[in-house]
């Protein structure tokens, strides 16, 4: 999707329209931009950026807060379309996932009128666009979508990858962070081509083997497979990947809470019960590493989920190498009430749970229930 939450919120608020917008707390000093509508881009703001950093470089903009249910509710109702488009869906994100439309083409037509087609049903529904990538594998139909944004269709076609490669921006490869980036520029690689002629032996000593070799795939369009890993038993999760590679604890710890208040409402949604969260980390060198806690009885609410995901952050993580993507899931999944027994009593834990079902049905209907722990502090309690 194009701008995803500023899109939302700038179908819902006409007003707001053609002008710049920021998700993501107040205008204060606390907090950091979660979105921004491309009218805020022009001056240079970004995801991940500190709110105080925005306000100061755009002072007219528009600040509001993430309204979390809002966007799941229309990326629930964007994802149903792509389901009807082909079974074979990676949802990656709230607002990104990967059709495999192999086999389709008596449905929907080639490859560029099947895109066509689901931009239109997309836009009919939500009113937003969206912006499509064509191609033979995950890297390059995603850096295909991020091309002619927005409300872009890019199709890169089997024998023309390199010609496509050599348009992009080295900055604009899917997963290469600013560090790594200016590495390369110390090293007077500033271009794809130059990246793609540049030994992998050379690479790796340059930026590491992980990265070496993340570098030399991605720079000859071979998908490098990290970007849709999958746990090997089934799983509801979710990840972000930062503009920037970040050290912010307390950004760190945030996302982490959004993701998940997502994964929670995607398991009651769905009727799903979880014993086991994992987490992933990806550091600024495209290292990668997963740890998980399993429990004796199934995940109760977000809060509990969030508590595991920053204690296995706590045992996992320096706090002083840089990260570039954060995931969230659970897994171990069964049907909700499969395995259940009878109990007289209800312990603390189990009447959260039962709050926590309470409040996502409330909001499945369309009422907007924000927690505390999501609300923006405010000083003097007010």
């Amino acid at each position: 999707m194009d701008a995803f939450y500023a899109s939302v919120e700038q179908y819902d608020h006409p007003e707001y329209r053609g002008r710049p917008l920021i998700v993501g707390g107040a205008s204060g000093k606390r907090g950091v931009v979660s979105a921004c509508s491309y009218e805020a881009r022009k001056y240079g703001i970004h995801s991940a950026m500190p709110v105080s950093w925005a306000k100061r470089l755009c002072p007219q903009a528009i600040f509001v807060p993430v309204n979390m249910r809002r966007y799941q509710e229309v990326s629930r109702a964007i994802m149903k379309i792509f389901d009807d488009f082909t079974p074979e869906k990676i949802q990656i994100s709230v607002d990104e996932a990967f059709l495999d439309m192999s086999g389709t083409e008596r449905l929907f037509g080639p490859p560029a009128r099947a895109a066509l087609l689901l931009k239109e049903r997309v836009k009919t529904a939500t009113g937003l666009t969206l912006s499509v990538g064509i191609a033979h594998n995950h890297l390059l139909a995603k850096l295909a979508s991020d091309f002619d944004k927005p409300d872009g269709l890019v199709f890169v076609k089997k024998g023309e990858e390199l010609a496509f490669l050599d348009k992009i921006d080295l900055k604009d490869i899917w997963g290469l962070g600013k560090k790594t980036l200016e590495t390369l520029h110390s090293f007077n690689i500033t271009t794809v081509q130059q990246l793609r002629e540049t030994d992998i032996s050379i690479l790796q000593k340059i930026v590491g083997k992980a990265a070496g070799d993340f570098l030399y795939k991605a720079s000859r369009g071979i998908d490098p497979g990290i970007y849709t890993e999958r746990v090997k038993n089934r799983s509801i999760s979710s990840e972000v990947t930062f503009e920037e590679d970040t050290r912010d604890i307390e950004g760190l710890h945030k996302t982490l809470l959004h993701l998940a208040d997502q994964i929670m409402f995607r398991l009651l949604e769905q009727g799903y019960v979880g014993k086991t969260v994992f987490i992933k980390l990806r550091y600024s060198d495209f290292s990668t590493f997963t740890a998980r806690q399993t429990l004796k009885h199934p995940l109760r609410s977000e809060e509990e989920i969030h508590k595991i995901a920053l204690d296995l952050l706590k045992k996992k993580w320096d706090n002083h190498s840089l990260i570039r993507l954060v995931g969230l899931g659970v897994s171990s999944l069964e049907k909700k009430g499969s395995h259940q027994q009878i109990e007289l009593f209800c312990d603390a834990a189990d009447q959260h749970s039962k709050v926590e079902n309470a409040v996502q049905i409330i909001r499945s209907k369309g009422r907007n229930i924000n927690k505390a722990s999501l609300i923006p502090h405010r000083k003097n309690g007010v």
